[in-house]
């Protein structure tokens, strides 16, 4: 990884994050939730920034798996780490909001449950590398390409399941009023997940060199 890459990325996630509270200000009330459904533009962009993880961690795990590329696993890992943080955000801010929307922190629709499923799976990926022992780097590969399978079901499940979430299609239509403070802020939240993988993904280099290191000293 670049080691510039880092710097930039977190001044330009910096420059999002200190314009989106304005544009978000801004924005109109919603008719119906009113000032509570502003959490919406922090919600979104959460899930976003997982998907983008999400994808990372599958196809690293792919190229780790077939390919034996041990960068691609360092990789995987600062993407499954990422993906865990920014998918507790929505699992956090959801409730926030649906208290409100819906009159319950937590109804275990569609999406709800399949959100809730695909966080275990993430942290099963983080807790199998941490404690599965020798091979546990592949089997937990191949839960990354499983995680990553969930994706699609989880974004087309407002639309194949009753689920009193809003369906997938509200999100291109909106006016600009609403649309501008959330486009702006999935971008923030995506250029935050490439800054964080970036500087992760640095620091399981060094570990990798660390043990290098380690294995040439107990050789000599």
């Amino acid at each position: 990884m670049n080691k510039r890459a880092f710097p930039v990325l977190m001044g330009l996630s910096l420059v999002f994050f200190a314009v989106a509270p304005v544009l978000i200000v801004r924005a109109p009330y919603e008719q119906e939730m009113g000032l509570i459904q502003k959490i919406f533009y922090f919600h979104f962009a959460s899930w976003m920034a997982m998907y983008l993880a999400i994808l990372v961690l599958g196809i690293a795990s792919a190229l780790f798996l077939f390919r034996r590329k041990p960068a691609a696993d360092r990789l995987a890992v600062a993407a499954a780490e990422a993906a865990v943080v920014f998918g507790l955000m929505g699992l956090i801010t959801g409730p926030l909001w649906a208290v409100k929307s819906w009159g319950v922190w937590w109804t275990w629709d569609a999406r709800t449950t399949m959100a809730m499923i695909l966080e275990l799976i993430l942290v099963a990926y983080l807790i199998l590398r941490a404690y599965g022992g020798p091979g546990s780097d592949r089997l937990a590969a191949g839960l990354g390409m499983f995680a990553m399978a969930n994706l699609p079901f989880l974004y087309v499940s407002t639309e194949i399941w009753r689920t009193i979430h809003p369906p997938t299609s509200v999100v291109p239509t909106l006016p600009v009023d609403f649309g501008l403070p959330l486009w702006w802020s999935v971008a923030g939240f995506v250029v935050l997940c490439l800054a964080l993988l970036t500087a992760r993904v640095r620091l399981e280099e060094q570990r990798a060199t660390l043990d290098r290191l380690y294995l040439a000293l107990e050789e000599e």
